[in-house]
C-alpha cells in the first residue's frame, strides 16, 4: 500500500505483439498505456483510480491491509489485503458488438474481488497468492458465466536492494468461459531509482485492469503473442506525518 498521506502517480505502457514482425517495428508501432493515481488514506486503506486506452476503461479501487507479516511475542506469518475493484468501459455501444441489445449503462461494468495472501521469507524472496473473483454484469453468450472464479501466484526476487526479478501467473477454469482464452504469464525486471520505480515486462496479456488480463487474455507465448511494456511510478507526499514534539 501507499503510505499514508503518500499519492502514487503511475503510467503503465505495453506495446504490441513482439510476433507482428518487423512492418510493426515487433509491436512499437502499437500501444495499449494506463495512467493511475493511487493514495494512502491510513497505513492500511489506499485508494486508486485509473484509465486506460484499452477498451476505454476506467477503474477504481479500495485496498485494506488486514493482516500484517510480524515476528517476535505476537508472531504473524503472512499479510493478508482485501481488494475490490470496478471497471467501466467506454467503447461506443457499436464498439461494444450489442448495438441491438438494450443499451444499459450496467451493462459496461464489471467487478473484482481479491484476497492478497502473501509472505516474506527472506530479504530476498516475497512470495502471494491471489484467489480471485470476477463478475461482469453482460457476457457474450449464455455459455459464459457471470461469476468467475480464478487463482493466481505471484513472487518477487531481489537481485540486489535496487533490482527485482518479478512474476505472476493465474488460473481459471475454462469451463466459465466460451471464447478464446488463454492463462495469464508475466515476468518483469522493478528498478528502484529514488522516488521513482521503473518497470520492464513480457506479458502475454494486454490489458492492465483486472478483469481485463484474468478473463480476456487470449495470447500465447508459444506463439511469440508477447507484449513488452514499461511502467513509472512517482509518490509525492500530499499529508507529511506527524512528528514527536522534542
Amino acid at each position: 500500500n501507499p503510505a499514508s498521506g503518500v499519492l502514487m502517480f503511475l503510467i503503465q505502457h505495453r506495446f504490441g505483439r513482439i510476433n507482428t514482425g518487423g512492418y510493426e517495428f515487433f509491436g512499437l508501432d502499437q500501444a495499449t498505456i494506463r495512467l493511475g493515481l493511487e493514495y494512502g488514506i491510513t497505513k492500511r486503506l489506499a485508494v486508486g483510480i485509473g484509465r486506460s486506452s484499452y477498451e476505454k476503461t476506467y477503474d477504481g479501487f479500495l485496498k485494506y491491509k488486514i493482516l500484517s507479516q510480524s515476528s517476535g511475542l505476537r508472531k504473524m506469518p503472512v499479510s493478508m489485503s482485501y481488494f475490490v475493484s470496478t471497471a467501466i468501459t467506454s467503447l461506443k455501444w457499436e464498439d461494444m458488438g450489442i448495438e441491438n441489445r438494450t443499451n444499459y449503462f450496467s451493462s459496461r461494468v464489471s467487478y473484482t474481488h481479491q484476497l492478497l495472501i502473501a509472505r516474506k521469507f527472506n530479504k530476498s524472496l516475497s512470495i502471494q497468492l491471489i484467489p480471485s473473483f470476477v463478475h461482469k454484469n453482460l457476457v457474450e453468450t449464455v455459455e459464459d458465466a457471470n461469476d468467475i472464479f480464478s487463482f493466481g501466484i505471484g513472487g518477487r526476487l531481489k537481485l540486489t536492494q535496487r533490482l527485482s526479478v518479478n512474476a505472476e501467473y493465474f488460473y481459471t477454469p475454462a469451463s466459465q468461459i466460451s471464447y478464446e482464452f488463454t492463462q495469464p504469464i508475466s515476468v518483469g525486471l522493478d528498478i528502484e531509482t529514488g522516488g521513482h520505480v521503473f518497470q520492464l515486462h513480457f506479458s502475454n496479456a494486454q490489458a492492465f485492469f483486472e478483469r481485463g488480463y484474468i478473463t480476456e487474455t487470449n495470447g500465447k507465448w508459444s506463439n511469440g503473442d508477447i507484449y513488452f511494456g514499461f511502467g513509472i511510478s512517482r509518490v509525492f507526499t500530499i499529508v507529511k506525518p506527524k512528528t514527536i514534539p522534542e
